[in-house]
């Protein structure tokens, strides 16, 4: 005996003790997951594209309740590891160290990707004559943005920034350089690929979420420091590309290994991420200075962070649906937002390691 079952156009055939079994289960899911609450904190990175999926994903699910705050990888990773969230995220994963203090275990899962860029404001003020107005996307060398982030270069009208952009009227304008202050996966992808670059910068800076910036002013989190450069004339900081595209902020084209100027986009972060070889063990891989002569130099994956164990099995279940949504139809959204859809090996090693999540 066997039951008809249609689903998406396609009719499947199935032993009737099958779909009654299917039933049950499902009714036994709803029946546990109903009036669920989650909440998570950590890299400011995913932000709009989290903020698109919850949403999303609470009108498919009304029982299930996730929230999310944007207080940067150091600060989400740091609740996770005291046990007030139940979940993180992270633009740089976990450590083992830090995944060696949460004895409930913790396991990294690349949701997105994306790519950090320079923006800058060079919009004439009142003051400034519409010549000099530059908001196509300026090329800047290796060298030249490694030192202005190291306060060597302080003016836009620099000869090497001139060098590099023939034809283009540069401001008389001083550079204000715009960082982060709060402990940063953004910051981290950005320091470790200008001490892949720059041996200056590797031993006078080196690589964290939080350094000892040569020079600039501090604002918190990806929103905070696009508010700056919105704010101040010649500024340029480092943002995740969202927050530019958002805010319609201008970006420089950055010179790459093979000394081609690339400016982020979708294909270009793409090929970058070809190269990244996930690990089958966490999922935590980075590539600092890609070699592909279209590859945009600095590209991330960001990462959920999940417990092993959840006291409150329902819990644990209601993060398993909500991952395996997210990496089928949460990659939707990707491209709409600036993010990069993942690939479908990478999709394969999540929806593996979310089995991982003890029920």
């Amino acid at each position: 005996m066997s039951a008809q079952l249609q689903f998406k156009g396609r009719v499947f055939f199935l032993p009737l003790i099958a779909v009654l079994l299917n039933i049950a289960s499902c009714t036994a899911n709803n029946r546990n997951i109903n009036r669920v609450s989650l909440v998570g904190a950590g890299a400011s990175f995913p932000a709009p594209l989290y903020e698109r999926w919850l949403s999303d994903y609470n009108q498919q699910n009304p029982n299930v309740e996730i929230n999310y705050q944007a207080i940067g990888s150091s600060a989400g990773v740091q609740q996770l590891i005291e046990g007030t969230v139940d979940f993180a995220a992270s633009d740089v994963g976990i450590t083992n160290e830090q995944a060696a203090k949460i004895k409930r275990g913790v396991i990294a899962l690349p949701l997105t990707a994306g790519s950090i860029v320079l923006a800058y404001n060079l919009k004439p003020s009142a003051q400034q004559s519409p010549q000099v107005n530059v908001q196509t996307d300026l090329r800047l060398p290796r060298q030249v943005y490694v030192d202005i982030f190291l306060g060597k270069i302080t003016n836009w009208n620099h000869p090497k920034i001139a060098a590099a952009n023939p034809g283009v009227i540069l401001p008389d304008l001083p550079i204000q350089v715009v960082h982060r202050t709060d402990g940063s996966g953004t910051t981290s992808v950005l320091t470790q690929h200008l001490s892949a670059i720059s041996p200056e910068w590797k031993s006078k800076v080196g690589t964290g979420k939080a350094v000892a910036w040569q020079v600039g002013i501090g604002g918190k989190g990806n929103e905070g420091v696009t508010a700056l450069i919105q704010q101040i004339p010649g500024a340029i900081g480092y943002v995740e590309y969202v927050y530019a595209k958002q805010n319609k902020l201008s970006v420089a084209a950055l010179e790459n290994k093979s000394g081609n100027y690339i400016t982020a986009t979708p294909k270009s972060v793409a090929r970058t991420l070809e190269a990244v070889k996930l690990p089958t063990d966490n999922l935590i891989a980075f590539i600092t200075d890609p070699t592909d002569a279209q590859s945009y130099p600095i590209v991330t994956y960001s990462w959920l962070l999940t417990y092993h164990q959840y006291p409150n099995p329902v819990k644990g279940q209601v993060l398993k649906n909500f991952v395996d949504w997210a990496v089928i139809d949460g990659q939707k959204s990707s491209l709409e937002l600036g993010y990069i859809p993942l690939s479908k090996k990478v999709v394969v090693q999540v929806q593996s390691a979310i089995n991982k999540i003890a029920d």
